[in-house]
């Protein structure tokens, strides 16, 4: 055996070099079948593709497949994808059969992932995974490419999926403020605003991100009184320059927060977590002090909520009442405004269809963008994410270095 092809024996033993080609290109034009299944979480609203996106796929040449009722909670019908081009299917079967891209939100049932034909591309969140270790087996077993959406980077290392879904739950967080301190909620009755004659209400931001920024900006519009803490002054004063006005800010202190909530009406979470712990916790005594009907909407709690013993909520069951304070600790608040939300997701991920179409195959496509590798957990059978690695005792290799092979 010549040393070439010993090489060659080893990346092949080591699942280095692909059994085929991943995502082997149908035609001249690059063509794929990109599938759409309906979400199994009846709370999760948001599709990834809209009718207007699937146009677009269509026009580039690829087949679309849409399973029934894939966009009904974004108030997307099966006429609304067939009108632009896509093809409507009644089962996940027929989609994880023949799809070579398949694009879903919330991380698919042990059951259902079986039935990947293999050798695919999905993009796909690995929140909420129940078997973790059992999920990765099997996407390794079927030869998967595995993304997470929330992972990938733009040229600016920024996600553009939590940028956009954060930008959109900071506004909403307002909103929901304003109908849960109403009448109609269970609230004092307080409008969140500014009335001639009436001190306006008060609201206290934990957290000085995305979300935090456009929930100050939306609630400074109706003239509420703002005050933020963050542990960071730098991001602090970058926030105040993004604002473009003065505005009440403090890093946190405990004496300054106990203050401060006795006054306040609503309290936003909305920390910028770095990992799987959260980076502040309000305390029960803390709560306590809280005026009687004031609201507290939890923005960190898929990273564990920031107030002592929360615990997370739904879209059908949004709030719960605890120490007299209404607290409202729903995970994918965006999708209380699934259209826009769904809108927001298609115009990132149709580019990034278009960008793989482009470069021929993905692994060209991974090759060329860092920000792409960055959002991969398992790559062609081989687990590349050291975090579940290490929490399933699964080996796992860099990214980096299997790109090598290619």
């Amino acid at each position: 055996m010549s040393k070439a092809d010993s090489t060659d024996n080893f990346f092949r033993s080591e699942g280095l070099l692909p059994q085929e080609e991943l995502l082997e290109v149908r035609n001249k034009s690059n063509s794929y079948i990109v599938g759409i299944p309906k979400e199994s979480d009846p709370n999760e609203r948001r599709v990834l593709v809209t009718p207007q996106g699937t146009e677009e796929l269509v026009n580039q040449g690829h087949r679309v497949f849409v399973q029934s009722g894939a966009g009904k909670s974004s108030n997307y019908s099966d006429l609304d994808y067939s009108d632009y081009g896509a093809e409507i299917v009644q089962t996940i079967d027929e989609i994880f059969t023949n799809a070579d891209i398949i694009l879903n939100i919330k991380p698919y049932s042990l059951k259902t992932i079986k039935k990947l034909r293999g050798n695919q591309l999905i993009f796909s969140s690995l929140q909420d995974v129940e078997n973790i270790k059992e999920y990765v087996s099997i996407l390794m077993e079927k030869k998967i490419t595995a993304i997470a959406p929330e992972k990938i980077k733009d040229k600016h290392n920024n996600s553009p999926v939590i940028s956009s879904m954060s930008e959109i739950a900071g506004k909403v967080a307002i909103f929901i403020a304003a109908e849960l301190l109403s009448n109609t909620r269970g609230g004092k009755g307080v409008l969140l605003g500014n009335i001639t004659g009436i001190t306006p209400p008060e609201i206290i931001v934990f957290g000085a991100g995305k979300a935090a920024e456009t929930a100050i900006k939306t609630a400074l519009a109706i003239g509420a009184t703002i005050k933020v803490f963050d542990k960071s002054i730098y991001r602090l004063q970058e926030l105040q320059n993004k604002i473009g006005r003065c505005i009440y800010t403090s890093v946190l202190q405990k004496q300054v927060i106990e203050k401060e909530l006795l006054s306040a009406d609503v309290v936003i979470g909305a920390m910028h977590n770095l990992n799987e712990n959260p980076e502040f916790i309000l305390s029960n005594e803390m709560v306590k002090t809280m005026k009687e009907g004031s609201v507290i909407i939890d923005l960190s709690i898929d990273k564990g909520g920031f107030v002592e013993g929360s615990r997370p909520t739904t879209l059908t069951n949004p709030t719960y009442i605890n120490n007299g304070v209404i607290h409202y600790n729903v995970p994918n608040v965006a999708s209380q405004v699934s259209r826009t939300a769904s809108i927001s997701l298609s115009n990132i991920f149709i580019p990034l269809i278009t960008q793989i179409a482009n470069c021929c195959s993905f692994n060209n496509a991974i090759k060329a963008d860092l920000g792409l590798r960055k959002g991969i957990y398992v790559f062609n059978g081989i687990l590349t994410d050291s975090h579940i690695g290490l929490k399933t005792g699964i080996q796992s290799r860099d990214i980096e270095l299997l790109m090598a092979a290619f």
